[in-house]
């Protein structure tokens, strides 16, 4: 039983998935006009490096992007100065550009249409030997594109997947129109980014329930599954003061992912660090004592962490090469079990995960494909009194989470007193513009108070209801004409 809970507030989409009560993925978007993965777009070919095999092109955005060449992707031919239609693959990194290919894809519910292969061909998941023989026999191939259908596929009927590749090259003949008419580089294609993927990769018969905060995104997903049959999930809007992770416990547990540390049921515990290269995850044993033997204890231990490490991964969308030190286990019918619980974890998991085989140091690596920021990226920032050496809460995911609360306490009551806590690194930033700083937490028909303290993770926030505890925080007072009487 899978629910859906979809919350947009100003600039900030988030997207949490419950399977059985239990969090499953969460994505954060920043909507931006930065290039992301899945956009199409118009452009020319500045510079080609053969040294390096890499082609590098304008798309009309602030830096070039770079796309590898190779011929297993068609695209050896190009030269300085072609026009060339490319699709985002990934997003840009400081100083490096978003990372592109010729080899354009859109994609659908059961299909997706790709440029480069032709034919109708399969996904590897899809073992079905007479399904596959249905669709060869009942779909007309397309001499200009090539489709590859999905595993979701399964459940639809032949004449849903005729209209949905229909559907998908109207589309592709719309963008290569459009690149043809533009002028300049530019944008040709974008979808509605992380609500589409999941809206696709995630609705299935055992979604129950989708959550809604806004008209527009109600509307969006009713029209979305308005034709879907095996979509039987309720959509319900909610139209409440409290954000919607708040009301519903989420926010909690995403914050809860920004430890390093997780416990297991078992009594031991995961450690999760991030290096230059790649992520470690350490399993240590802890008090775990249940087991007639030091290797029952570690397999049980092993097995459970194997479980929730992909839970983690996913949560906190990790990727490039993790690196997950288990403790020893000598027996290779033990390891082969926690390897499949490993391959089990992602089995569904829509980002290209391979898992390598136990190394004699019982290491174990897995190597996820990167699709989109890390919940870390979106919830920190370089700390600047560390000279850059550390990472700090981002300040406007901060300043979010104290709207969210001040907006909470105005549901109960109309306060015009606010106290807040919170760290002492964020005082530079605050003083330098009050007036910013209570318009973002929507507080400017409020007095606010802060006391900036040394030893506090994120904040603290305290209606003042009395004349006599206005009074005790007065010194603290940074925005506010209102009077002291309530």
């Amino acid at each position: 039983m899978n629910e859906i809970y979809i919350e947009r507030q100003r600039e900030l989409l988030r997207i949490a998935v419950k399977e059985n009560g239990c969090l499953k993925e969460c994505f954060i978007e920043e909507e931006s006009d930065n290039p992301y993965p899945g956009q199409i777009y118009k452009g020319i070919v500045k510079n080609i490096i053969p040294a390096i095999k890499c082609a590098f092109i304008d798309i009309g955005y602030s830096k070039n992007c770079y796309m590898y060449l190779d011929r297993k992707f068609k695209n050896t031919d190009v030269k300085k100065g072609d026009e060339v239609l490319v699709e985002i693959l990934k997003e840009d990194i400081g100083s490096k550009g978003p990372k592109v290919t010729k080899a354009i894809s859109v994609p659908g519910s059961y299909c997706v249409l790709e440029t480069l292969n032709k034919g109708i061909n399969f996904s590897k998941k899809i073992e079905d030997v007479d399904f596959k023989r249905l669709v060869l026999e009942n779909l007309q191939k397309n001499p200009e594109v090539g489709f590859t259908i999905r595993t979701r596929a399964l459940g639809a009927t032949i004449e849903e997947l005729k209209a949905e590749m229909e559907k998908l090259f109207d589309i592709y003949k719309g963008i290569l129109q459009k690149g043809t008419y533009s002028i300049k580089p530019g944008i040709l294609f974008s979808d509605e980014g992380v609500l589409d993927r999941i809206l696709r990769d995630t609705l299935n018969s055992s979604t129950t329930k989708i959550f809604t905060d806004t008209e527009d995104d109600f509307n969006y997903i009713s029209e979305f599954i308005k034709n879907r049959v095996e979509v039987l999930a309720k959509i319900e809007f909610h139209n409440g003061k409290r954000n919607l992770f708040d009301y519903y416990g989420i926010e909690k547990e995403i914050l809860g992912l920004r430890n390093n540390k997780v416990y297991l049921k078992c009594g031991g515990y995961l450690i999760i660090d991030k290096t230059e290269a790649m992520y470690v995850i350490d399993v240590n044993s802890g008090s775990n004592t249940k087991g007639d033997s030091m290797d029952k204890v570690a397999f049980n231990t092993d097995m459970e962490a194997a479980k929730e490490i992909c839970r983690q991964i996913r949560l906190r969308n990790l990727s490039g090469i993790v690196l997950i030190d288990f403790i020893d286990v000598s027996k290779k019918d033990d390891q082969a079990k926690i390897l499949n619980e490993l391959n089990n974890g992602f089995i569904d998991d829509k980002n290209k995960t391979v898992i390598y085989p136990f190394t004699e140091l019982n290491l174990v690596q897995i190597a996820r494909q990167r699709r989109g920021k890390s919940i870390s990226k979106n919830m920190e920032e370089p700390c600047t009194h560390c000279n850059g050496n550390g990472v700090r809460f981002k300040l406007s995911y901060l300043l979010f989470l104290i709207r969210n609360s001040i907006l909470r306490i105005d549901e109960e009551q109309n306060i015009k007193h606010i106290y807040i806590k919170m760290n002492e690194i964020y005082k530079e930033d605050v003083m330098s513009d009050v007036i910013s700083f209570a318009k973002d937490i929507e507080a400017l028909d409020k007095n606010i108070y802060i006391d900036f303290q040394k030893h506090i993770e994120y904040f603290k926030i305290e209606p003042l209801l009395f004349a006599n505890q206005i009074s005790n925080v007065f010194n603290y007072k940074i925005y506010g004409e209102i009077s002291m009487d309530n």
